[in-house]
């Protein structure tokens, strides 16, 4: 089962993340993006936020490892459910975050009319309380949320990866080696809403 756990929220270098782990032998890896591309593993997700019922086996089944949302909104239950996971806090400046997530993910839910997507249940709702676009409230989750992953999970479990720390932090708390390869980079903001214009939502 899970042998990783992301508990960044999207924006923070997620998928850079997701292709990284990946590389290093811990995936597949689950990420929104998982959702988007398999049908099955969507729905069931739209059923959990929904009704809350869920099980880690089904909707982890095949996967070591996940980042980004829709798991980070149920970072706690995943570190306690899976005590034995290495614990990944992906992160950048409040600042930066906002700038990002302002312009992908925000107007990403807001234009679309899925009211069951897990975008918009989870993430819209669930998350910043309907007011993704209030930019000083979610900042204000932002902060709160990486403060309460800090205190929450044992500092030896737990890796704060800045964007740009490249392979060795990452490799040293995963005790595997480095690849010889650079550290990936996906998924800029440009490439987000070039995606978004291509394909369906969540």
């Amino acid at each position: 089962m899970l042998e990783v756990i992301g508990t960044g929220f999207g924006r923070t270098g997620t998928d850079s993340m997701r292709e990284a782990l990946n590389i290093l032998g811990f995936g597949p890896c689950h990420h929104m993006h998982e959702l988007i591309e398999n049908e099955d593993l969507r729905n069931l997700w739209r059923e959990h936020a929904r009704t809350g019922e869920y099980s880690w086996e089904d909707l982890f089944k095949g996967y070591r490892s996940c980042v980004d949302w829709p798991s980070a909104a149920y970072w706690r239950e995943l570190v306690d459910d899976f005590p034995d996971a290495k614990v990944l806090l992906t992160w950048r400046t409040p600042e930066s975050w906002w700038t990002s997530f302002s312009k992908t993910i925000v107007p990403s839910i807001q234009n679309s009319e899925d009211r069951q997507s897990v975008g918009y249940q989870v993430v819209f709702q669930s998350e910043f309380g309907g007011r993704p676009h209030d930019r000083d409230h979610a900042i204000a989750i932002y902060e709160a949320h990486v403060q309460e992953v800090i205190d929450y999970v044992k500092p030896d479990r737990l890796l704060v990866y800045k964007i740009g720390d490249g392979w060795e932090p990452l490799c040293s708390h995963l005790g595997v080696p480095a690849p010889d390869q650079p550290f990936p980079r996906r998924n800029s903001t440009a490439e987000f809403n070039a995606k978004e214009e291509d394909q369906g939502k969540d």
